[in-house]
């Protein structure tokens, strides 16, 4: 019920409005976000790197309103490509799609997308296209076959696939014939028990099994990571949850995958001594480092994910 309403809190213009106006809501924010400036996420990237961690960059926005604004939106992340290759850093870059305009005009859509597809193949770079509510699923995967047609290969661009839904293990089958590069997350959107499962206990569950659908399918196809740290293996893991790390790290001793074939990727903010910890023994690490103005949808999502948050976060209004 909590989960549900802060995810409905994160789509509200009206507690946006409210809430961004409050000074300590932003110092709250500012844990899961490295700024609101290029320049203070590629700061945190550096400092990433300093670590032998790789990044991904996410320039925060979604749902734009008019294709001037979802135009500008591609601008930036074709500038956010070239400033990570102008600071020489080791990272990619993670989109959303109705930020560059799916859900207002998929023409626009398209047509903003083969241009930051173009713009990361020409400085070997890699985009990776993050997956939002059900709504979109259809239309995401769908778009990402239009560009793959386009001659944009699997080390220009791959997915995101959500462990909560029914549907994951048939289109982790179907990219996989493709060699498409996922980033298997567990899901941070509210959804029907008509498309995903409603119990923790299965969506664990489910994780697990496309875990190990995932590394098999690493171990027949696919070559680890370049060692740039931009381009990433073939299977991905987005999880802070370590049963599901180790169940990731056995599953690849146990068929006799190397650790470079995978890729354990945290949010920023969220459990840098496991970062580190993974990182020394010698697994890809890779934290995704949003930044931006629009913060306010990410940051109501990662309260979402863990309400224990809220209590930091009313007792900060109190003091006011």
């Amino acid at each position: 019920m909590l989960r549900s309403f802060l995810i409905y809190l994160s789509k509200a213009a009206w507690a946006q409005r409210v809430v961004t106006r409050w000074g300590f809501a932003w110092r709250m924010a500012s844990r899961f976000v490295a700024g609101e400036q290029m320049d203070d996420a590629i700061r945190a990237v550096k400092e990433l790197n300093a670590r032998g961690i790789n990044a991904t960059l996410d320039q925060l926005g979604e749902h734009t309103s008019t294709a001037s604004e979802a135009d500008a939106a591609a601008a930036k992340i074709v500038r956010l490509l070239e400033s990570i290759d102008e600071a020489d850093v080791c990272a990619n870059v993670s989109i959303k799609l109705t930020q560059i305009g799916m859900g207002l005009d998929d023409a626009v859509c398209r047509a903003n997308l083969s241009r930051i597809l173009a713009a990361a193949q020409g400085q070997g770079n890699f985009i990776r296209i993050d997956m939002e509510d059900s709504p979109f699923t259809d239309k995401t995967l769908a778009l990402l076959g239009e560009m793959r047609a386009l001659g944009y290969g699997p080390e220009t661009v791959g997915t995101v696939l959500q462990s909560y839904l029914y549907r994951t293990d048939d289109d982790a089958r179907k990219l996989l014939l493709k060699r498409t590069k996922i980033r298997l997350v567990k899901g941070a959107y509210a959804e029907p028990a008509e498309v995903a499962f409603p119990k923790k206990k299965d969506v664990d569950a489910n994780y697990d099994r496309l875990t190990a659908l995932l590394l098999d399918a690493a171990l027949e196809q696919a070559p680890p990571q370049n060692s740039d740290g931009r381009t990433p293996p073939l299977a991905a893991f987005g999880t802070h949850d370590q049963k599901r790390i180790e169940f990731g790290k056995s599953y690849a001793a146990q068929i006799g995958l190397p650790k470079a074939s995978l890729e354990i990727q945290m949010l920023y903010g969220i459990r840098r001594d496991l970062q580190e910890a993974l990182a020394k023994e010698g697994y890809p690490m890779r934290v995704y480092v949003p930044f931006g103005t629009h913060w306010y949808p990410y940051f109501m999502r990662r309260l979402a994910e863990r309400p224990a948050n809220i209590w930091f976060f009313v007792s900060n209004f109190f003091r006011k």
